[in-house]
């Protein structure tokens, strides 16, 4: 049985068994606690080597030239986007309003100049916001050292191979971790519903829908605007002949199972020669996460607003900053979101407790975000191979 099901099934459970046990659903609440621990544990260790190895992957110095730029240009730019998208929807929609939970301990969001949030990127400890959890920090140092890993050349090449094994050691980890989800999600949902009563179930078909909204107009909107701006091809054309692509990401939810279909339609049916489909969609498969973004913002909007934390336009600019670089390099991992949400939760000081009623419908939510993430690497890969002449023309009428 996947990882997703047994989530469901301990979502359903921890509904069952906080409805019969009312408030001595509480006695659960440790088990959680564990598991949230766990999740936390995760976060230092399993962002900086993500993050490290995915920029030290480009290896040749030239790769981050002018096929790059271009490509992790438009990525960001997309995943930009989505942020603004997702964040706008949610506050629409307010999935979370009136649901006035009560989190197990004190959550404050301090009111910060976005100047002051830029300026204290850059750590003066590394080492110290390493062992701090300072995320926006850590983030940057982990780019900021793949890069220079990049530039070493061979030199590097042994911190290189310790990292990509490091980083394979914490893809087990994680897989381990997430393997206690279930029983994690049942204690903690038994406790909620124990304590607050089956009303906390209602807003999570508003967020799905939140999900589906921004998702939708994301791939609508902004790909058919990048697309015929970009690269004067016909949006419809190009949905018309990507719908195995679009199968594939929504029935595996996995990015790498869906690369090779990927890979064949964009150089057969969409006309992008091998050398620029060979390069773009691999690292999008990496740092293109246009709907893993949307999520993990409508995820945060969701849970500050069923626990009644108010956001400042500095923190949804924290948020905003980290969502994107943490899904930079979040790999394509079962549970991988989850632990990245924990990193944003944890910047915003919100609740890890709401990650809880999250998990039960990730699912589904995966199913929505992970072919938004797909048909994206694909947009950019005709807009890239459209730039450099490497794109068959009759592909575009």
């Amino acid at each position: 049985m996947k990882l997703g099901s047994k989530i469901l099934i301990g979502l359903i459970s921890g509904v069952v068994a906080g409805w019969l046990l009312g408030d001595r659903a509480e006695m659960l609440k440790p088990i959680g606690d564990l598991f949230l621990n766990a999740l936390k544990m995760m976060i230092v260790p399993l962002v900086f080597s993500s993050l490290v190895v995915a920029v030290a992957r480009f290896r040749d110095p030239l790769r981050l030239g002018r096929f790059g730029i271009k490509s992790f240009g438009l990525f960001v730019g997309l995943s930009s986007i989505a942020i603004g998208i997702g964040v706008s929807v949610v506050r629409w929609v307010q999935p979370g309003a009136g649901l006035h939970l009560v989190p197990s301990a004190t959550h404050s969001v301090a009111s910060v100049s976005v100047l002051d949030q830029l300026v204290a990127i850059i750590p003066s400890n590394p080492v110290g916001a390493l062992a701090t959890g300072n995320t926006l920090q850590i983030v940057a140092f982990s780019l900021i050292f793949g890069v220079s890993m990049v530039l070493a050349g061979d030199r590097a090449r042994p911190v290189a191979d310790f990292f990509e094994s490091f980083s394979v050691v914490m893809e087990r980890l994680t897989g381990l971790v997430m393997a206690t989800a279930p029983y994690g999600v049942f204690a903690l949902i038994a406790a909620t519903v124990g304590a607050q009563g089956l009303a906390i179930l209602l807003p999570l078909v508003r967020v799905i829908a939140a999900v589906g909204v921004a998702c939708g107009i994301h791939v609508i909107v902004v790909y058919s605007g990048v697309l015929w701006v970009g690269a004067r091809f016909n949006p419809i054309r190009f949905f018309s002949r990507i719908g195995d692509v679009a199968m594939m990401a929504f029935t595996t939810t996995s990015v790498g199972a869906t690369l090779p279909v990927s890979l064949d339609t964009v150089q057969r049916k969409l006309g992008v020669s091998e050398t620029i489909a060979k390069f773009v969609l691999p690292i999008g498969a990496t740092v293109n996460k246009g709907g893993t973004v949307i999520y993990q913002s409508v995820a945060v909007g969701f849970i500050a607003q069923a626990y009644g934390v108010p956001l400042s336009l500095g923190s949804y600019a924290m948020i905003g900053l980290v969502t994107l670089i943490s899904s930079l390099g979040t790999p394509s991992i079962p549970g991988a979101g989850l632990i990245i949400l924990t990193l944003i939760l944890s910047s915003a000081g919100l609740p890890l407790e709401g990650i809880a009623v999250i998990a039960g419908v990730d699912r589904v939510l995966d199913m929505i975000r992970t072919p938004t993430n797909v048909i994206g690497d694909c947009v950019v890969a005709v807009v890239v191979a459209t730039s450099e002449g490497e794109l068959s023309v009759s592909q575009k009428l």
